[in-house]
């Protein structure tokens, strides 16, 4: 695997990025051994998960990744696309839209691409909205495409015209 170098950002860089893909992540591969941790984590063992004689012969004819499971790998890929630098905290807010039109299936690579909707300010820092699309090495449709909220707080405030427009 090669590892992409992610961007760093201040947030005066980021506001002027809004509207703009922030790029695309290295190709993970997602296999039996990571399924089974998530579903010991959660307690989901369902046998499209975990059991891949039965899961041979069901709808997808293999073992699938949990929606769940792709969507908590989001962090680790969208980190390697990009980073903000110059923050005193950094807290997932939340997500909405978020879809899982195709599953990964065993042994599948996935990698996400990083779209920058909007920096906007918020209190004491500012809201950042991404959109996430999880691709499927090969695949016509993506894993997951979801939109993600950060709420970041600056150590000192930003000098760009972005933060009172």
């Amino acid at each position: 695997m090669t590892t992409t170098s992610a961007a760093g950002y201040d947030l005066s860089q980021l506001c002027l990025a809004a509207g703009t893909r922030l790029g695309v992540s290295d190709w993970l591969s997602v296999e039996q051994a990571r399924i089974d941790c998530f579903a010991d984590a959660t307690g989901d063992h369902q046998w499209i998960h975990v059991d891949a004689e039965q899961a041979a012969s069901g709808p997808f004819g293999t073992t699938i990744a949990h929606g769940y499971l792709t969507l908590s790998l989001v962090p680790a890929l969208v980190w390697q696309v990009y980073r903000t630098e110059g923050l005193s905290m950094e807290i997932n807010y939340g997500l909405d839209r978020v879809r899982f039109p195709a599953p990964v299936g065993v042994g599948s690579r996935i990698r996400a691409v990083v779209d920058l909707l909007s920096v906007d300010p918020s209190g004491e820092g500012f809201q950042v909205r991404t959109r996430i699309t999880v691709e499927i090495e090969g695949g016509d449709k993506p894993a997951c495409v979801a939109e993600t909220l950060a709420y970041v707080v600056p150590s000192t405030v930003p000098t760009t015209e972005s933060r009172d427009s």
